[in-house]
Protein backbone atom coordinates (compact mmCIF):
# COMPACT_ATOMS: atom_id res chain seq x y z
CA UNK A 1 0.00 0.00 0.00
CA UNK A 2 2.81 2.40 0.90
CA UNK A 3 4.64 1.80 -2.37
CA UNK A 4 1.42 2.40 -4.33
CA UNK A 5 0.81 5.70 -2.56
CA UNK A 6 4.40 6.85 -3.15
CA UNK A 7 4.16 6.01 -6.88
CA UNK A 8 0.90 7.92 -7.19
CA UNK A 9 2.40 10.99 -5.50
CA UNK A 10 5.43 10.81 -7.79
CA UNK A 11 3.20 10.57 -10.84
CA UNK A 12 1.15 13.55 -9.63
CA UNK A 13 4.30 15.64 -9.18
CA UNK A 14 5.45 14.76 -12.70
CA UNK A 15 2.04 15.74 -14.10
CA UNK A 16 2.14 19.01 -12.19
CA UNK A 17 5.60 19.79 -13.55
CA UNK A 18 4.44 18.94 -17.09
CA UNK A 19 1.44 21.24 -16.74
CA UNK A 20 3.63 24.06 -15.42
CA UNK A 21 6.05 23.53 -18.29
CA UNK A 22 3.18 23.58 -20.80
CA UNK A 23 1.80 26.78 -19.26
CA UNK A 24 5.28 28.35 -19.37
CA UNK A 25 5.73 27.39 -23.04
CA UNK A 26 2.25 28.68 -23.83
CA UNK A 27 3.00 32.02 -22.15
CA UNK A 28 6.30 32.30 -24.00
CA UNK A 29 4.61 31.50 -27.30
CA UNK A 30 1.85 34.03 -26.69
CA UNK A 31 4.37 36.72 -25.77
CA UNK A 32 6.41 35.95 -28.89
CA UNK A 33 3.31 36.11 -31.10
CA UNK A 34 2.20 39.34 -29.42
CA UNK A 35 5.61 40.90 -30.11
CA UNK A 36 5.40 39.79 -33.75
CA UNK A 37 1.90 41.23 -34.04
CA UNK A 38 3.01 44.54 -32.55
CA UNK A 39 5.97 44.70 -34.93
CA UNK A 40 3.69 44.01 -37.88
CA UNK A 41 1.17 46.63 -36.77
CA UNK A 42 3.85 49.25 -36.21
CA UNK A 43 5.29 48.50 -39.67
CA UNK A 44 1.85 48.92 -41.26
CA UNK A 45 1.34 52.17 -39.32
CA UNK A 46 4.64 53.49 -40.68
CA UNK A 47 3.65 52.61 -44.24
CA UNK A 48 0.19 54.12 -43.82
CA UNK A 49 1.47 57.33 -42.22
CA UNK A 50 3.91 57.87 -45.08
CA UNK A 51 1.18 57.13 -47.62
CA UNK A 52 -1.23 59.63 -46.06
CA UNK A 53 1.52 62.26 -45.78
CA UNK A 54 2.17 61.92 -49.52
CA UNK A 55 -1.54 62.27 -50.27
CA UNK A 56 -1.70 65.37 -48.10
CA UNK A 57 1.29 66.87 -49.93
CA UNK A 58 -0.36 66.12 -53.28
CA UNK A 59 -3.57 67.85 -52.20
CA UNK A 60 -1.66 70.88 -50.92
CA UNK A 61 0.21 71.10 -54.22
CA UNK A 62 -3.09 70.85 -56.09
CA UNK A 63 -4.56 73.64 -53.95
CA UNK A 64 -1.56 75.83 -54.77
CA UNK A 65 -1.92 75.34 -58.52
CA UNK A 66 -5.68 75.85 -58.25
CA UNK A 67 -5.07 79.18 -56.53
CA UNK A 68 -2.53 80.24 -59.15
CA UNK A 69 -4.71 79.16 -62.05
CA UNK A 70 -7.84 80.84 -60.69
CA UNK A 71 -6.02 84.12 -60.11
CA UNK A 72 -4.28 83.90 -63.49
CA UNK A 73 -7.57 83.45 -65.33
CA UNK A 74 -9.19 86.25 -63.35
CA UNK A 75 -6.45 88.66 -64.37
CA UNK A 76 -6.90 87.67 -68.00
CA UNK A 77 -10.68 87.17 -68.14
CA UNK A 78 -11.05 90.23 -70.36
CA UNK A 79 -8.62 88.79 -72.87
CA UNK A 80 -9.76 85.24 -73.57
CA UNK A 81 -7.28 84.76 -76.39
CA UNK A 82 -4.32 85.15 -74.01
CA UNK A 83 -5.61 82.26 -71.90
CA UNK A 84 -7.26 80.04 -74.48
CA UNK A 85 -4.02 79.05 -76.16
CA UNK A 86 -3.38 76.82 -73.12
CA UNK A 87 -6.64 74.99 -73.76
CA UNK A 88 -6.67 74.58 -77.51
CA UNK A 89 -9.75 72.52 -78.47
CA UNK A 90 -10.48 70.31 -75.49
CA UNK A 91 -11.36 66.84 -76.68
CA UNK A 92 -11.43 65.18 -80.05
CA UNK A 93 -13.41 62.22 -78.77
CA UNK A 94 -16.92 63.69 -78.77
CA UNK A 95 -18.29 61.96 -81.81
CA UNK A 96 -21.80 61.53 -83.06
CA UNK A 97 -21.63 57.79 -83.56
CA UNK A 98 -19.74 55.09 -81.71
CA UNK A 99 -19.66 52.98 -84.87
CA UNK A 100 -18.00 55.89 -86.68
CA UNK A 101 -15.31 55.99 -83.99
CA UNK A 102 -14.53 52.29 -84.40
CA UNK A 103 -14.26 52.66 -88.17
CA UNK A 104 -12.08 55.74 -87.84
CA UNK A 105 -9.61 53.96 -85.58
CA UNK A 106 -9.48 50.96 -87.87
CA UNK A 107 -8.44 53.31 -90.67
CA UNK A 108 -6.17 55.56 -88.61
CA UNK A 109 -4.26 52.97 -86.56
CA UNK A 110 -2.95 49.88 -88.29
CA UNK A 111 -2.25 46.73 -86.33
CA UNK A 112 0.96 45.21 -87.76
CA UNK A 113 1.16 41.55 -88.79
CA UNK A 114 3.95 41.09 -86.24
CA UNK A 115 1.53 41.83 -83.38
CA UNK A 116 1.00 38.64 -81.35
CA UNK A 117 -1.42 39.95 -78.73
CA UNK A 118 -5.21 39.48 -78.64
CA UNK A 119 -7.24 40.93 -81.51
CA UNK A 120 -10.62 42.29 -80.51
CA UNK A 121 -13.76 42.71 -82.59
CA UNK A 122 -16.69 44.81 -81.44
CA UNK A 123 -19.17 44.15 -79.94
CA UNK A 124 -17.07 42.09 -77.56
CA UNK A 125 -17.91 38.53 -76.58
CA UNK A 126 -17.01 36.24 -73.68
CA UNK A 127 -14.31 34.72 -75.92
CA UNK A 128 -12.64 38.15 -76.14
CA UNK A 129 -12.52 38.48 -72.34
CA UNK A 130 -10.99 35.00 -72.07
CA UNK A 131 -8.37 35.97 -74.67
CA UNK A 132 -7.50 39.09 -72.68
CA UNK A 133 -7.11 37.16 -69.42
CA UNK A 134 -4.86 34.62 -71.13
CA UNK A 135 -2.76 37.31 -72.81
CA UNK A 136 -2.22 39.36 -69.66
CA UNK A 137 -1.41 36.25 -67.65
CA UNK A 138 1.56 35.75 -69.98
CA UNK A 139 2.54 39.44 -70.00
CA UNK A 140 1.28 40.29 -73.47
CA UNK A 141 0.10 43.81 -74.27
CA UNK A 142 -3.09 44.89 -76.00
CA UNK A 143 -2.55 47.06 -79.09
CA UNK A 144 -3.34 50.79 -78.75
CA UNK A 145 -6.08 50.65 -81.41
CA UNK A 146 -8.06 48.12 -79.42
CA UNK A 147 -7.45 50.09 -76.21
CA UNK A 148 -8.91 53.27 -77.71
CA UNK A 149 -11.88 51.40 -79.16
CA UNK A 150 -12.50 49.71 -75.83
CA UNK A 151 -12.40 53.01 -73.95
CA UNK A 152 -14.82 54.64 -76.38
CA UNK A 153 -17.28 51.80 -76.01
CA UNK A 154 -16.86 51.86 -72.22
CA UNK A 155 -17.65 55.55 -72.08
CA UNK A 156 -20.76 54.98 -74.19
CA UNK A 157 -22.02 52.37 -71.69
CA UNK A 158 -21.08 54.36 -68.60
CA UNK A 159 -22.91 57.46 -69.84
CA UNK A 160 -26.17 55.52 -69.73
CA UNK A 161 -25.74 54.55 -66.07
CA UNK A 162 -27.11 56.47 -63.08
CA UNK A 163 -24.95 58.07 -60.41
CA UNK A 164 -26.13 55.51 -57.84
CA UNK A 165 -26.59 52.00 -59.19
CA UNK A 166 -29.32 49.81 -57.66
CA UNK A 167 -28.73 46.05 -57.63
CA UNK A 168 -30.65 43.04 -56.34
CA UNK A 169 -29.50 39.66 -55.06
CA UNK A 170 -32.81 38.03 -56.03
CA UNK A 171 -31.60 37.20 -59.55
CA UNK A 172 -28.09 35.86 -58.95
CA UNK A 173 -28.50 34.89 -55.27
CA UNK A 174 -25.04 36.28 -54.51
CA UNK A 175 -22.95 39.34 -55.44
CA UNK A 176 -19.16 39.53 -55.07
CA UNK A 177 -17.78 42.86 -53.82
CA UNK A 178 -14.09 43.70 -54.31
CA UNK A 179 -12.11 46.60 -52.88
CA UNK A 180 -8.96 48.41 -54.03
CA UNK A 181 -6.78 46.60 -56.58
CA UNK A 182 -4.24 49.36 -57.25
CA UNK A 183 -2.72 47.85 -60.37
CA UNK A 184 -2.08 44.42 -58.84
CA UNK A 185 -3.10 42.11 -61.66
CA UNK A 186 -2.15 38.93 -59.79
CA UNK A 187 -4.81 39.67 -57.18
CA UNK A 188 -7.51 40.13 -59.82
CA UNK A 189 -6.52 36.90 -61.57
CA UNK A 190 -6.53 35.06 -58.24
CA UNK A 191 -10.01 36.38 -57.44
CA UNK A 192 -11.30 35.14 -60.79
CA UNK A 193 -9.57 31.77 -60.25
CA UNK A 194 -11.11 31.29 -56.78
CA UNK A 195 -14.51 32.85 -57.42
CA UNK A 196 -15.05 32.52 -61.17
CA UNK A 197 -15.10 35.21 -63.87
CA UNK A 198 -17.98 37.72 -64.10
CA UNK A 199 -21.12 36.40 -65.79
CA UNK A 200 -24.89 36.58 -65.58
CA UNK A 201 -24.80 34.01 -62.77
CA UNK A 202 -21.74 35.50 -61.06
CA UNK A 203 -22.06 39.31 -60.78
CA UNK A 204 -19.29 41.52 -59.41
CA UNK A 205 -18.95 45.01 -57.98
CA UNK A 206 -15.50 46.63 -57.93
CA UNK A 207 -15.38 49.51 -55.47
CA UNK A 208 -12.83 51.89 -57.02
CA UNK A 209 -9.06 52.45 -56.98
CA UNK A 210 -8.29 50.15 -59.89
CA UNK A 211 -5.14 52.08 -60.81
CA UNK A 212 -1.90 53.60 -59.43
CA UNK A 213 0.97 52.16 -57.38
CA UNK A 214 0.91 48.71 -59.02
CA UNK A 215 2.55 47.90 -62.36
CA UNK A 216 -0.51 46.59 -64.22
CA UNK A 217 -3.18 49.24 -63.80
CA UNK A 218 -3.83 49.39 -67.54
CA UNK A 219 -4.38 45.64 -67.77
CA UNK A 220 -6.84 45.75 -64.86
CA UNK A 221 -8.83 48.54 -66.51
CA UNK A 222 -8.92 46.69 -69.83
CA UNK A 223 -10.17 43.49 -68.17
CA UNK A 224 -12.84 45.25 -66.11
CA UNK A 225 -14.03 47.40 -69.02
CA UNK A 226 -14.16 44.38 -71.34
CA UNK A 227 -16.34 42.44 -68.89
CA UNK A 228 -18.48 45.56 -68.45
CA UNK A 229 -19.15 45.64 -72.20
CA UNK A 230 -19.98 41.93 -72.33
CA UNK A 231 -22.03 41.88 -69.09
CA UNK A 232 -23.23 45.47 -68.49
CA UNK A 233 -25.90 44.26 -66.04
CA UNK A 234 -23.59 41.94 -64.11
CA UNK A 235 -20.30 43.80 -63.66
CA UNK A 236 -20.47 47.12 -61.85
CA UNK A 237 -17.86 49.75 -61.08
CA UNK A 238 -17.72 52.55 -58.51
CA UNK A 239 -15.34 55.47 -58.81
CA UNK A 240 -12.45 55.69 -56.33
CA UNK A 241 -10.28 58.62 -55.34
CA UNK A 242 -7.51 57.33 -57.64
CA UNK A 243 -9.74 57.45 -60.72
CA UNK A 244 -8.50 61.02 -61.07
CA UNK A 245 -6.00 62.24 -63.65
CA UNK A 246 -4.27 64.60 -61.19
CA UNK A 247 -3.70 61.80 -58.68
CA UNK A 248 -2.47 59.57 -61.53
CA UNK A 249 0.31 62.04 -62.31
CA UNK A 250 1.92 61.35 -58.95
CA UNK A 251 1.16 57.73 -58.18
CA UNK A 252 2.34 56.03 -61.35
CA UNK A 253 -0.60 55.40 -63.68
CA UNK A 254 0.22 58.24 -66.08
CA UNK A 255 3.81 57.04 -66.30
CA UNK A 256 2.65 53.45 -66.89
CA UNK A 257 0.37 54.47 -69.78
CA UNK A 258 3.07 56.57 -71.44
CA UNK A 259 5.60 53.75 -71.05
CA UNK A 260 3.34 51.09 -72.55
CA UNK A 261 1.64 53.25 -75.20
CA UNK A 262 4.10 56.07 -75.76
CA UNK A 263 2.90 57.00 -79.26
CA UNK A 264 -0.84 56.97 -78.47
CA UNK A 265 -0.44 57.57 -74.72
CA UNK A 266 -1.76 61.13 -74.78
CA UNK A 267 -4.96 60.09 -76.55
CA UNK A 268 -5.49 57.22 -74.11
CA UNK A 269 -4.94 59.46 -71.07
CA UNK A 270 -7.31 62.15 -72.31
CA UNK A 271 -10.00 59.60 -73.03
CA UNK A 272 -9.48 57.92 -69.65
CA UNK A 273 -9.95 61.28 -67.96
CA UNK A 274 -13.44 61.40 -69.45
CA UNK A 275 -14.17 57.71 -68.75
CA UNK A 276 -13.24 58.15 -65.08
CA UNK A 277 -15.64 61.08 -64.77
CA UNK A 278 -18.52 58.87 -65.95
CA UNK A 279 -17.95 56.09 -63.39
CA UNK A 280 -20.92 55.72 -60.99
CA UNK A 281 -20.40 57.19 -57.54
CA UNK A 282 -22.13 54.56 -55.37
CA UNK A 283 -24.18 51.35 -55.41
CA UNK A 284 -27.12 50.20 -53.29
CA UNK A 285 -27.93 46.47 -52.99
CA UNK A 286 -31.45 45.35 -52.12
CA UNK A 287 -32.23 48.91 -50.96
CA UNK A 288 -30.32 48.06 -47.75
CA UNK A 289 -26.56 48.05 -48.37
CA UNK A 290 -24.78 51.24 -49.47
CA UNK A 291 -21.43 50.72 -51.19
CA UNK A 292 -19.08 53.59 -51.97
CA UNK A 293 -15.33 54.03 -52.04
CA UNK A 294 -14.35 56.23 -49.12
CA UNK A 295 -17.11 57.01 -46.68
CA UNK A 296 -19.64 59.59 -45.60
CA UNK A 297 -19.87 62.85 -43.68
CA UNK A 298 -22.55 64.53 -41.59
CA UNK A 299 -23.65 66.39 -44.75
CA UNK A 300 -23.78 63.45 -47.18
CA UNK A 301 -26.96 63.71 -49.25
CA UNK A 302 -27.71 60.65 -51.40
CA UNK A 303 -30.55 62.47 -53.13
CA UNK A 304 -28.20 65.23 -54.28
CA UNK A 305 -25.59 62.67 -55.34
CA UNK A 306 -28.20 60.87 -57.40
CA UNK A 307 -29.08 64.05 -59.32
CA UNK A 308 -25.53 65.37 -59.61
CA UNK A 309 -24.06 65.48 -63.14
CA UNK A 310 -21.02 63.41 -62.25
CA UNK A 311 -19.09 64.05 -65.48
CA UNK A 312 -18.50 67.60 -64.27
CA UNK A 313 -15.92 66.21 -61.84
CA UNK A 314 -12.94 65.53 -64.07
CA UNK A 315 -10.84 65.84 -60.94
CA UNK A 316 -12.08 66.19 -57.39
CA UNK A 317 -8.79 67.91 -56.56
CA UNK A 318 -9.94 70.97 -58.49
CA UNK A 319 -12.62 72.72 -56.40
CA UNK A 320 -15.15 74.97 -58.12
CA UNK A 321 -14.04 78.51 -58.80
CA UNK A 322 -16.07 80.76 -56.48
CA UNK A 323 -16.17 83.46 -59.15
CA UNK A 324 -17.53 81.02 -61.72
CA UNK A 325 -20.05 79.68 -59.22
CA UNK A 326 -21.22 83.22 -58.49
CA UNK A 327 -21.78 83.83 -62.17
CA UNK A 328 -23.63 80.52 -62.48
CA UNK A 329 -26.12 81.61 -59.84
CA UNK A 330 -27.22 84.48 -62.07
CA UNK A 331 -29.39 82.31 -64.28
CA UNK A 332 -32.37 84.53 -63.56
CA UNK A 333 -30.80 87.19 -65.75
CA UNK A 334 -30.21 84.72 -68.52
CA UNK A 335 -26.41 84.70 -68.25
CA UNK A 336 -26.10 80.96 -67.54
CA UNK A 337 -28.31 77.97 -68.24
CA UNK A 338 -27.95 75.67 -65.25
CA UNK A 339 -29.06 72.18 -66.22
CA UNK A 340 -29.22 71.59 -69.95
CA UNK A 341 -26.08 72.88 -71.64
CA UNK A 342 -23.44 75.57 -71.68
CA UNK A 343 -24.59 79.13 -72.15
CA UNK A 344 -24.11 80.66 -75.56
CA UNK A 345 -21.48 83.08 -74.33
CA UNK A 346 -19.41 80.30 -72.76
CA UNK A 347 -19.94 77.97 -75.71
CA UNK A 348 -18.05 80.41 -77.92
CA UNK A 349 -14.97 79.95 -75.76
CA UNK A 350 -12.50 77.26 -76.82
CA UNK A 351 -12.14 76.32 -73.18
CA UNK A 352 -15.73 75.09 -73.11
CA UNK A 353 -15.85 73.54 -76.55
CA UNK A 354 -15.63 69.94 -75.34
CA UNK A 355 -18.64 70.07 -73.02
CA UNK A 356 -21.71 67.98 -73.59
CA UNK A 357 -24.78 67.69 -71.43
CA UNK A 358 -24.86 64.84 -68.92
CA UNK A 359 -27.19 62.60 -70.95
CA UNK A 360 -26.71 63.48 -74.59
CA UNK A 361 -24.64 61.79 -77.27
CA UNK A 362 -24.78 64.58 -79.82
CA UNK A 363 -21.89 66.89 -80.43
CA UNK A 364 -22.75 70.48 -79.59
CA UNK A 365 -22.74 73.23 -82.22
CA UNK A 366 -20.24 75.10 -80.06
CA UNK A 367 -17.81 72.20 -80.29
CA UNK A 368 -18.16 72.00 -84.07
CA UNK A 369 -17.47 75.72 -84.41
CA UNK A 370 -14.46 75.47 -82.14
CA UNK A 371 -13.01 72.49 -84.03
CA UNK A 372 -13.32 74.40 -87.31
CA UNK A 373 -11.72 77.40 -85.65
CA UNK A 374 -8.71 75.37 -84.53
CA UNK A 375 -8.32 73.46 -87.74
CA UNK A 376 -9.83 70.09 -86.86
CA UNK A 377 -8.23 68.09 -84.06
CA UNK A 378 -6.25 69.34 -81.10
CA UNK A 379 -2.52 68.96 -80.70
CA UNK A 380 -1.17 66.51 -78.15
CA UNK A 381 -0.29 67.97 -74.77
CA UNK A 382 2.17 66.55 -72.25
CA UNK A 383 0.61 64.95 -69.16
CA UNK A 384 1.67 67.93 -67.03
CA UNK A 385 -0.65 70.16 -69.07
CA UNK A 386 -3.69 68.06 -68.26
CA UNK A 387 -4.14 70.09 -65.09
CA UNK A 388 -4.69 73.22 -67.12
CA UNK A 389 -6.78 71.34 -69.66
CA UNK A 390 -9.07 69.88 -67.01
CA UNK A 391 -9.45 73.20 -65.25
CA UNK A 392 -10.46 74.86 -68.47
CA UNK A 393 -13.36 72.49 -69.16
CA UNK A 394 -14.75 72.73 -65.62
CA UNK A 395 -18.44 73.41 -66.02
CA UNK A 396 -19.82 76.68 -64.68
CA UNK A 397 -22.71 75.09 -62.79
CA UNK A 398 -20.43 73.06 -60.49
CA UNK A 399 -21.18 74.17 -56.94
CA UNK A 400 -19.12 73.90 -53.78
CA UNK A 401 -21.83 71.76 -52.21
CA UNK A 402 -21.75 69.23 -55.05
CA UNK A 403 -17.96 69.18 -55.04
CA UNK A 404 -17.82 68.53 -51.27
CA UNK A 405 -20.33 65.70 -51.58
CA UNK A 406 -18.08 63.82 -54.02
CA UNK A 407 -14.87 64.57 -52.12
CA UNK A 408 -16.40 63.21 -48.91
CA UNK A 409 -17.60 59.92 -50.41
CA UNK A 410 -14.26 59.32 -52.16
CA UNK A 411 -11.80 60.39 -49.44
CA UNK A 412 -13.41 59.89 -45.99
CA UNK A 413 -12.47 57.27 -43.36
CA UNK A 414 -14.38 55.89 -40.34
CA UNK A 415 -13.28 56.40 -36.74
CA UNK A 416 -14.33 54.87 -33.43
CA UNK A 417 -15.09 58.22 -31.74
CA UNK A 418 -18.38 59.98 -32.30
CA UNK A 419 -18.75 63.00 -34.54
CA UNK A 420 -17.43 64.16 -37.89
CA UNK A 421 -14.07 65.89 -38.16
CA UNK A 422 -11.77 66.98 -40.95
CA UNK A 423 -9.47 64.24 -42.27
CA UNK A 424 -6.19 66.05 -41.65
CA UNK A 425 -4.02 62.99 -42.27
CA UNK A 426 -5.15 62.58 -45.87
CA UNK A 427 -5.87 66.26 -46.43
CA UNK A 428 -9.37 65.66 -47.87
CA UNK A 429 -12.68 64.20 -46.77
CA UNK A 430 -13.49 63.62 -43.12
CA UNK A 431 -13.43 61.13 -40.27
CA UNK A 432 -16.94 59.94 -39.43
CA UNK A 433 -18.00 58.24 -36.20
CA UNK A 434 -20.62 55.58 -35.41
CA UNK A 435 -23.27 58.23 -34.71
CA UNK A 436 -22.83 59.70 -38.20
CA UNK A 437 -23.16 56.22 -39.68
CA UNK A 438 -26.31 55.47 -37.69
CA UNK A 439 -28.00 58.73 -38.70
CA UNK A 440 -27.37 58.22 -42.41
CA UNK A 441 -28.47 54.56 -42.36
CA UNK A 442 -31.64 55.50 -40.49
CA UNK A 443 -32.39 58.43 -42.80
CA UNK A 444 -32.31 56.26 -45.92
CA UNK A 445 -33.58 53.06 -44.28
CA UNK A 446 -30.28 51.24 -44.88
CA UNK A 447 -28.71 48.40 -42.94
CA UNK A 448 -25.00 48.55 -43.73
CA UNK A 449 -22.22 50.61 -45.35
CA UNK A 450 -19.46 48.83 -47.29
CA UNK A 451 -16.42 50.89 -48.27
CA UNK A 452 -12.76 50.43 -49.27
CA UNK A 453 -10.00 53.07 -49.40
CA UNK A 454 -7.88 51.72 -46.51
CA UNK A 455 -5.37 48.88 -46.43
CA UNK A 456 -6.29 46.36 -43.73
CA UNK A 457 -3.95 43.67 -42.46
CA UNK A 458 -6.51 40.89 -42.90
CA UNK A 459 -8.06 42.39 -46.04
CA UNK A 460 -11.18 43.60 -44.24
CA UNK A 461 -12.41 45.23 -41.05
CA UNK A 462 -15.83 45.46 -39.37
CA UNK A 463 -16.53 48.49 -37.13
CA UNK A 464 -19.36 50.71 -35.89
CA UNK A 465 -21.16 47.73 -34.42
CA UNK A 466 -21.10 45.82 -37.70
CA UNK A 467 -22.62 48.70 -39.66
CA UNK A 468 -19.43 49.65 -41.53
CA UNK A 469 -17.24 47.17 -43.41
CA UNK A 470 -13.93 48.00 -45.07
CA UNK A 471 -12.89 45.66 -47.89
CA UNK A 472 -9.42 45.83 -49.47
CA UNK A 473 -8.48 43.45 -52.30
CA UNK A 474 -4.82 44.29 -52.99
CA UNK A 475 -2.67 41.84 -51.03
CA UNK A 476 1.00 42.66 -50.31
CA UNK A 477 0.04 46.31 -50.75
CA UNK A 478 3.07 47.87 -49.06
CA UNK A 479 5.48 44.95 -49.16
CA UNK A 480 5.21 41.25 -49.89
CA UNK A 481 3.70 39.74 -46.78
CA UNK A 482 2.38 43.05 -45.40
CA UNK A 483 -1.32 42.24 -45.71
CA UNK A 484 -3.91 39.86 -47.09
CA UNK A 485 -6.51 40.74 -49.69
CA UNK A 486 -10.20 39.91 -49.39
CA UNK A 487 -13.55 40.10 -51.11
CA UNK A 488 -17.14 39.82 -49.89
CA UNK A 489 -19.85 37.39 -50.94
CA UNK A 490 -23.23 39.01 -50.23
CA UNK A 491 -26.36 36.81 -50.35
CA UNK A 492 -30.07 37.75 -50.09
CA UNK A 493 -29.85 37.51 -46.29
CA UNK A 494 -27.35 40.39 -46.53
CA UNK A 495 -24.94 38.53 -44.27
CA UNK A 496 -21.43 39.20 -45.64
CA UNK A 497 -19.09 36.25 -46.09
CA UNK A 498 -15.39 37.17 -46.31
CA UNK A 499 -12.90 35.32 -48.51
CA UNK A 500 -9.23 36.04 -47.78
CA UNK A 501 -6.18 35.33 -49.91
CA UNK A 502 -2.58 36.40 -50.43
CA UNK A 503 -0.61 36.28 -53.63
CA UNK A 504 2.75 34.90 -52.59
CA UNK A 505 5.73 33.98 -54.76
CA UNK A 506 8.63 34.01 -52.31
CA UNK A 507 7.26 33.92 -48.76
CA UNK A 508 5.56 30.52 -48.63
CA UNK A 509 8.66 28.78 -47.27
CA UNK A 510 9.49 31.57 -44.79
CA UNK A 511 8.44 31.50 -41.15
CA UNK A 512 6.08 34.13 -39.74
CA UNK A 513 9.00 35.79 -37.96
CA UNK A 514 10.93 36.05 -41.24
CA UNK A 515 7.93 37.51 -43.08
CA UNK A 516 7.33 40.12 -40.37
CA UNK A 517 11.04 41.00 -40.38
CA UNK A 518 10.94 41.66 -44.14
CA UNK A 519 7.93 43.98 -43.81
CA UNK A 520 9.44 45.71 -40.77
CA UNK A 521 12.78 46.32 -42.49
CA UNK A 522 11.02 47.73 -45.56
CA UNK A 523 8.92 50.06 -43.39
CA UNK A 524 11.96 51.30 -41.47
CA UNK A 525 13.79 51.87 -44.76
CA UNK A 526 10.92 53.98 -46.06
CA UNK A 527 10.87 55.90 -42.77
CA UNK A 528 14.62 56.56 -42.95
CA UNK A 529 14.23 57.87 -46.49
CA UNK A 530 11.44 60.18 -45.36
CA UNK A 531 13.50 61.45 -42.42
CA UNK A 532 16.54 62.02 -44.63
CA UNK A 533 14.45 63.97 -47.13
CA UNK A 534 13.24 66.34 -44.38
CA UNK A 535 16.36 66.24 -42.19
CA UNK A 536 17.02 70.01 -42.32
CA UNK A 537 13.47 70.86 -41.29
CA UNK A 538 13.60 68.28 -38.49
CA UNK A 539 16.90 69.61 -37.15
CA UNK A 540 15.55 73.16 -37.12
CA UNK A 541 12.47 72.00 -35.22
CA UNK A 542 14.57 70.03 -32.70
CA UNK A 543 16.81 73.05 -32.11
CA UNK A 544 13.79 74.93 -30.80
CA UNK A 545 13.71 72.40 -27.94
CA UNK A 546 17.52 72.41 -27.57
CA UNK A 547 18.59 76.07 -27.34
CA UNK A 548 21.95 75.11 -25.79
CA UNK A 549 22.82 72.88 -28.77
CA UNK A 550 23.50 69.80 -26.62
CA UNK A 551 22.50 67.46 -29.43
CA UNK A 552 19.62 65.90 -27.50
CA UNK A 553 16.19 66.95 -26.28
CA UNK A 554 13.58 65.44 -24.01
CA UNK A 555 10.10 65.08 -25.51
CA UNK A 556 7.39 63.30 -23.55
CA UNK A 557 9.92 62.07 -20.99
CA UNK A 558 12.07 60.29 -23.57
CA UNK A 559 15.56 61.43 -24.47
CA UNK A 560 15.91 62.00 -28.21
CA UNK A 561 19.38 62.19 -29.76
CA UNK A 562 19.79 64.63 -32.64
CA UNK A 563 22.16 63.37 -35.32
CA UNK A 564 23.21 66.05 -37.79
Amino acid sequence: MGCGTSATESQAKKSEKAIKAAILIQRWYRCAMARLEMRRRYALNIFQSIEYAEEQAQLQLSDFFTFMLDHFTQLNETDTDSVSHFFDGISDFNTTSSDLVLLEYEKMIEVPHSYRGPRLSFPLTAEDTAALLHAFKYHQQLHARYVLQLLHETRRVLRQMPNITHLSTSYSKEITICGDLHGKLDDLLLIFYKNGVPSEKNPYLFNGDFVDRGKNSMEILIILFAFLLVYPNDLHLNRGNHEDHLINLRYGFTKEVMKKYWYHGQKILRLLEDVFSWLPLATIIDSKVLILHGGISDTTDLDLLNLFSRNKMKSVLKPPNPHTEKKSSLNKTGLVEQHSSVSKSMAKSPAMSGYRGPHTNDRSDAEKRTRRLHGGTRSDLPPQMHYLESSACKLPELTAKEWKQVVDILWSDPKTQKGCTSNKYRGAGCYFGPDVTSRLLKKYNLKMLIRSHECKQEGYEVIHGGKVITIFSASNYYEEGSNRGAYIKLNPDLIPRFVQYQVSKHTRKETLNQRVSVVECSALKSLREKIYTHRLELIETFKQYDPNDTGSTSIGGNLLQIQK
